[in-house]
């Protein structure tokens, strides 16, 4: 029978304890709730129709024209009535304004069609009609900030090439676009029949081939593919929508990926802090217990309200998370804005909120059991001589921790997309937390051991031992949350500073690309003798000493790989940050062979020396020349480099086109994009400082949303933080009593645990400092191929906060501690 007067005053009893369990409760249910909607809502929106991303059910891609024997295989699956076919032909091109008052051009992204794309999806127009009615022979389609840069209208002229197209709606989306955060342009869909009179694909031009292909059987899907993989050209990729890769579905899996790794190590803290508050709500209920025991009554009697007191905590905790978590979708639409695709409309998901209830009350559960378990080892003696209760040892607490590491490994695993790389992170997860532990261990040992003159400094470095006292847990959880932060910061500034202030006041900041060469003497006079430019011949590496290139291997391959396709370049000199590293001259006088100078970033893709051969794939006509010089580069710069670089007489003859880079001055720029459009309407003027201002942007954005939510591993550790000082109150209360009658005054007690918490937080903080610049060089040297800067001054300064933040927690939670009066402690606690 339930004695609803105990539990009531318990519950009032014992409230602060009660508010930080609900708020660990809500922290855990609030952060799956919102992660959750979320990733529901772009799987149900974009992931699970994969047809729709990639707009048909086979792709045929290429970055040059199409091999005869691929072209007639895909038209025989046509003929036979097998397939579908639609052409889509991808590049940017400089567009502009036929305005006598405003001359205007802007770099634009084109998109080529035929009738018939896209077979599954629709292209969402902002006046409601289909595609095919729209995009006839001499109309485009665009997107609606073409028209706000250049002033446009809808019916107004717009010149591309050399042709003159009328824009007739504007595109509000496409199903196969993937996530583009910042690009050279804005979106134009030309219909293809105006392709030749655009006449800017040619010999040399940087285009996207693709056949879209919808089959008339789906059960042939394989088999079609097959004969295609069979027909194509070795530079040519054959992919289904189940085995191509969507560029919406590999960003939202990667940083997905991130937000449920951080939901998971929030729900652990969590717990962790619902473990340590129940020690500390047990602890202040001891002498209530032990007078129970007293007059009789049982110890199911006490854990069976116990346990009604801890689910009546857990239901409230539980209901304002989920209330919370019913304003998540409009958070996240406000952080995520501009972000997510029009059909990721962030909602909230009713089986996630179900999913989070029961998650929070197994958790709960799981960290409630040892604390309520302990309940039978308090004895009617405690209310007589103040004993210290017994913890529970052996067998049992090893199983309930083993079962909590068996629950988050398979939380880790659940929430992982594959097997492989579930076990990998909870392999490297357990690595974190063992070397966290390790270190916050023996840094707790050094620091107790030497004896220290400063009184107040000695009695704090003795409180972190006080018995109940959660020390290490804490180092633990702040450590690994304050790291996670840490982390996103210093990968955030070392891009910045890498990519946006870096940036040298003399670097090139315009880019002209696709240069004919004949109209390379037009384009000098233009520009004068100032810029350099680089000749471009596409090609692959086919194979090295005669071993064909193992293109699947290079590709698993972290950062760059030989089976991409490269540019390469002919000339006899170094560049200005470029020197040899192996070899006297770039070339060789006494060869008689073809010869190549590769970087040394090369030789780490694949071994290679110095009198090696590397066999070329040139527009399909193969290629043999002998590495003559290996060179590497000076100095970290935006300037133009080239992997292969080759001798003239090589390479000069072959198709090609031309760029350069320059420096322009803002205010010219726009005037000699205009010129030079109007002259040479193939050649791509490309503003690099806007393409950096927008990386700059988003970069910030995506670090505000994981910062956002690694911020809830930093609550639940303050919330541990919180909930130690609560469960030890009652030793720091003796000992600031005996402080003052020692004759300590309040404010040498405030100052004893405030150093406490400064010890604590300091030795969290460092740890975490330490172990965030280890992780961010391996992200910056290994992922992102950048040099790593540690920013002693913001480490300095971001240590200074957080040993602050922690310092101030902790004051405001044992700040009533030092005002307990000598004598009122001595009256409760004398002995009999």
């Amino acid at each position: 029978m339930v004695h609803r007067q105990f539990v009531y005053r318990q519950l009032l009893s014992t409230l602060p304890q009660g508010g930080i369990l609900i708020l660990c409760v809500a922290l855990a249910v609030v952060t799956h709730v919102t992660i959750g909607s979320l990733h529901r809502s772009i799987q149900t929106a974009l992931l699970n129709d994969t047809k729709q991303l990639h707009a048909a059910d086979m792709m045929v891609g290429s970055n040059a024209a199409f091999a005869p024997a691929t072209v007639a295989a895909v038209t025989a699956l046509q003929q036979q009535g097998r397939a579908e076919l639609a052409q889509v032909y991808e590049f940017y091109s400089m567009v502009r304004t036929l305005s006598p008052v405003a001359d205007a051009s802007l770099l634009a992204h084109l998109k080529v069609v035929e009738a018939g794309y896209p077979f599954y999806g629709r292209v969402e127009l902002a006046s409601g009609r289909e595609l095919h009615a729209v995009l006839t022979p001499g109309h485009v389609i665009v997107e609606s900030r073409l028209l706000q840069r250049l002033g446009l209208r809808l019916g107004d002229p717009l010149q591309i090439g050399q042709t003159t197209l009328t824009i007739r709606d504007v595109v509000l989306r496409e199903p196969d676009r993937p996530v583009q955060f910042f690009s050279f342009g804005p979106r134009v869909f030309v219909a293809l029949a105006d392709l030749p009179a655009l006449g800017l694909v040619g010999q040399g031009s940087r285009v996207r081939y693709t056949y879209l292909i919808k089959i008339a059987d789906d059960g042939a899907l394989a088999r079609t593919a097959a004969e295609l993989q069979q027909a194509k050209a070795e530079d040519e990729r054959v992919s289904t929508f189940q085995t191509a890769e969507s560029g919406v579905k590999t960003f939202f899996d990667n940083f997905l990926f991130f937000l449920n790794l951080t939901s998971v190590y929030t729900l652990l803290l969590a717990g962790i802090g619902i473990q340590s508050t129940l020690m500390a709500l047990t602890r202040a209920s001891e002498e209530t217990i032990a007078t129970l025991k007293t007059v009789g009554a049982t110890s199911r009697f006490i854990a069976g309200h116990f346990i009604l007191i801890v689910c009546l905590l857990g239901a409230t905790g539980t209901l304002i998370g989920l209330g919370l978590g019913g304003l998540g979708p409009s958070l996240i639409a406000f952080l995520w804005r501009g972000l997510l695709p029009l059909e990721a409309t962030p909602t909230l998901s009713w089986p996630t909120v179900w999913e989070s209830a029961i998650l929070g009350s197994v958790m709960l559960a799981l960290f409630a059991f040892l604390p309520l378990y302990r309940l039978r080892d308090i004895k009617p003696n405690v209310i007589f001589r103040n004993a210290l209760i017994p913890r529970s040892g052996g067998l049992l607490p090893a199983t309930v921790y083993a079962v909590i590491g068996l629950f988050f490994a398979g939380m880790i695993l659940w929430r992982m997309p594959n097997l492989t790389l579930g076990l990998a992170v909870t392999g490297g997860s357990l690595a974190l937390i063992g070397l966290v532990t390790l270190a916050a261990y023996g840094v707790v040992s050094v620091v107790r051991r030497p004896h220290i003159r400063h009184l107040a400094l000695r009695l704090a470095i003795k409180g972190l031992g006080r018995p109940g006292n959660a020390t290490k847990a804490m180092i633990i959880t702040l450590t690994v949350s304050l790291s996670v932060l840490f982390s996103l910061y210093w990968v955030e500034l070392n891009l910045n500073a890498r990519f946006i202030q870096a940036y040298p006041d003399d670097a090139p900041n315009v880019f002209l690309l696709d240069i004919q060469p004949s109209q390379l003497k037009a384009i000098k006079g233009i520009l004068g003798e100032g810029p350099k430019f680089y000749p471009v011949v596409s090609a692959r590496v086919r194979s090295l000493e005669g071993e064909p290139l193992d293109r699947e291997a290079q590709r698993r391959r972290r950062g760059d790989n030989l089976a991409r396709e490269f540019s390469l370049t002919y000339r006899h000199e170094l560049l200005v940050d470029e020197a040899l590293s192996q070899g006297e001259a770039l070339f060789r006088e006494d060869w008689d062979e073809p010869q190549v100078s590769v970087m040394d970033t090369v030789v780490e893709m694949q071994p290679m020396a110095i009198g090696d051969h590397i066999t070329f794939s040139v527009h399909g006509i193969p290629l043999r020349a002998r590495i003559s010089s290996i060179r590497t580069r000076t100095e970290e710069t935006l300037r133009p480099f080239f992997y292969f670089v080759f001798p003239e007489q090589v390479l000069g003859r072959a198709p090609q086109n031309i760029f350069t880079a320059l420096r322009v001055e803002p205010s010219r720029l726009s005037q000699l994009q205009s010129d030079l459009v109007a002259q040479f309407p193939n050649v791509s003027v490309i503003d690099v400082t806007q393409t950096l201002t927008a990386f700059s942007k988003v970069m910030r954005q995506l670090s505000t949303i994981a910062r956002f939510f690694t911020g809830f591993s930093l609550t639940a550790g303050i919330c541990i933080l919180i909930s130690s000082m609560v469960a030890t109150r009652a030793a720091r209360i003796r000992e600031a009593v005996y402080f003052k009658i020692l004759g300590a005054t309040r404010r040498f007690v405030d100052h004893v645990f405030a150093l406490e918490s400064v010890i604590m937080s300091g030795i969290s903080a460092l740890l975490a400092l330490l172990l965030s610049h280890l992780g961010s060089w391996v992200m910056t040297h290994y992922v992102l191929d950048i040099d790593y800067r540690p920013f002693i001054g913001i480490s300095v300064l971001l240590l200074a906060i957080a040993v602050a933040l922690v310092t101030a927690v902790g004051h405001l939670a044992s700040r009533a501690i030092s005002q307990h009066k000598p004598a009122f402690f001595l009256r409760q606690h004398t002995e009999d």
